[in-house]
């Protein structure tokens, strides 16, 4: 779940498939995204539509959050798919296709409108964008504070890749700007980053490569296809038991020192407030 913005997995699940939804009764994913959008035939959305909405009354959450993947803004598919979901089964929508600051704010508005007409508490359900081509990627600061409600956004790799015209390859090269970017504005928003799927789930050492290279550059949790991807991405976007001891030697050093020590030394490298401040996010994970 997210905990200080830290998401480590959410696990896709086509929204037309009552057996793909009745596997992910028992994975272990933080969150759970009904998809509604690309892995639904035009022929299905309607019934995918009133599949989900069922699905939603009656899941088990068992600790996890509960999200909903609907079609773009501009698909006239949109509004017709938050009527049907919009509920208190519902933690949040995973936006498709966020192109611009003003994509999120008319969501926002929607999804404004729901909770009131339905009795929810104003902003109880959240938003995550996708970041899914290069003019939503030269907006991502904007999105990134285009409403409250937003927490999360996510990087679209295959899409954000056919809009620059190349290819997506195993090294992931093309995406490191993306990665960067998006990571930076969603570090100086105050919400989370979460780094878009690897298509091929047979290939589980690429997955965890891929899920490293995310982390490094400040992504707190992977978007996942298949349920064998879920373990690893818990695994890769926590601290391991070296982490969280060196972060909690760091954090007992510095409190014990005092803010007026300035620096200390702690297993023989210089800590400072920055330093102490990041054992404090390791241990908060």
């Amino acid at each position: 779940m997210l905990v200080n913005g830290h998401l480590r997995s959410m696990l896709s699940v086509p929204g037309s498939s009552e057996r793909f939804i009745g596997r992910a009764w028992a994975v272990r994913a933080d969150a759970i995204a009904f998809d509604l959008e690309d892995s639904v035939a035009a022929a299905d959305k309607e019934s995918a539509r009133r599949l989900v909405a069922s699905t939603l009354r009656g899941f088990p959450a068992h600790g996890r959050e509960l999200w909903v993947r609907p079609n773009a803004l501009d698909s006239g598919l949109l509004e017709a798919d938050l009527d049907a979901v919009v509920g208190p089964g519902l933690h949040g929508v995973h936006l498709p296709k966020a192109e611009a600051p003003q994509t999120v704010s008319t969501v926002d508005h929607y999804l404004t409108y729901l909770e009131r007409v339905r009795g929810l508490a104003p902003g109880s359900v959240r938003l995550m964008a996708w970041i899914e081509s290069a003019p939503a990627l030269a907006q991502v600061e904007q999105i990134c504070v285009a409403s409250p409600r937003l927490v999360g956004v996510s990087l679209g790799s295959e899409d954000y890749t056919a809009s620059l015209g190349v290819q997506r390859t195993k090294d992931a090269a093309e995406l490191s700007y993306a990665r960067a970017r998006l990571a930076n504005a969603a570090a100086a928003a105050g919400c989370a980053a979460l780094d878009g799927p690897e298509t091929d789930f047979r290939d589980l050492p690429l997955f965890e490569r891929q899920a490293q290279a995310a982390r490094s550059v400040g992504f707190g949790g992977k978007f996942c296809i298949h349920p064998d991807q879920i373990a690893l991405a818990n695994r890769v976007f926590a601290p391991d038991e070296g982490e969280i001891a060196r972060a909690r030697r760091v954090a007992d050093a510095f409190e014990a020192a005092g803010e007026e020590a300035g620096a200390i030394a702690v297993d023989g490298s210089m800590v400072d407030r920055p330093v102490y401040l990041r054992a404090l996010r390791v241990l908060g994970r």
